[in-house]
């Protein structure tokens, strides 16, 4: 059956220092002592969860994606993490998918925490990114997104139907991944989303969280998880610097949805950009 070799890494982000965060990513990158094929980096990995975008926003050619395209190739994985990119006089809470052949897939973070202004700084996503690896299929969302479950919600196709003898028929994706700086006063909300969005869409989710304090004093305690589609946490990282790696099975994937196709009577409908 299908795998695919995942790395979260947990990691303590130096307020508004792409040099440090950068430097120290590209260490624990180089440190994993292991396969892997994807690997997950935080919100607004250079920068911590930033609100000066009109500092530190980057064009789509700047420096960072020209590290995230460099490291990719030279270690051969996809590298995914979320950054601040200014396009057209507009400011987005990007996410890149970055193949180890230097092309590469966007989402911009749709729903803008607005708890800490962030809907007054930047731009909201109109679209959805579900890129594909190995035959996987990913959902790619940010943060906050987490707190919207129609957004990730898993849509069958119309062709899909109960007398289809697969139960993979017609279901958009395998895994979800958020990219996140949620902070440790809530982690219980983010414990618990992450889980419910696995179940509700009967997917693996993976929620890759910073640690330590921001510039503005808050704190956050990780809590970066791997659950599988029952629900069951597979990982769940403690309130430290962590570099963590695991093999997802489609096997589980596939057992899961066969013996239990909740999907097949799901609601069908459209969102509106």
């Amino acid at each position: 059956m299908s795998t695919l070799t995942v790395t979260s890494i947990q990691a303590d982000l130096q307020w508004e220092d792409k040099p440090a965060n950068l430097r120290r990513l590209e260490e624990q990158i180089d440190g994993i002592g292991t396969a892997t094929e994807l690997v997950i980096l935080p919100e607004m990995f250079p920068t911590g969860f930033s609100m000066r975008p009109e500092v530190f926003a980057e064009r789509m050619d700047g420096p960072t994606l020209g590290w995230m395209r460099s490291v990719a190739a030279r270690k051969k994985i996809i590298l995914t993490g979320s950054l601040i990119i200014e396009e057209d006089g507009s400011y987005f809470n990007r996410l890149i998918w970055m193949l180890p052949t230097g092309q590469f897939g966007c989402y911009d973070k749709r729903h803008r925490f607005a708890y800490a202004g962030e809907d007054a700084h930047y731009t909201a996503g109109q679209k959805r990114l579900v890129a594909s690896v190995k035959g996987w299929k990913v959902l790619l969302l940010v943060c906050y997104d987490l707190r919207f479950p129609v957004w990730s919600r898993q849509q069958p196709a119309e062709s899909a139907s109960p007398a289809e003898p697969t139960a993979q028929v017609g279901l958009e994706y395998d895994l979800i991944v958020y990219v996140a700086n949620w902070p440790e006063r809530r982690s219980h909300a983010w414990k618990t989303l992450l889980q419910a969005r696995a179940i509700e869409n009967q997917s693996y989710v993976v929620g890759v969280n910073r640690v330590g304090d921001d510039g503005n004093g808050i704190g956050h305690s990780g809590d970066s998880m791997i659950i599988d589609p029952l629900g069951e946490i597979l990982h769940h990282a403690a309130p430290k610097e962590e570099v963590f790696t695991l093999t997802l099975t489609k096997e589980r994937l596939e057992t899961v949805r066969e013996r239990f196709p909740f999907w097949r009577d799901s609601d069908h409908f459209y969102i509106e950009p």
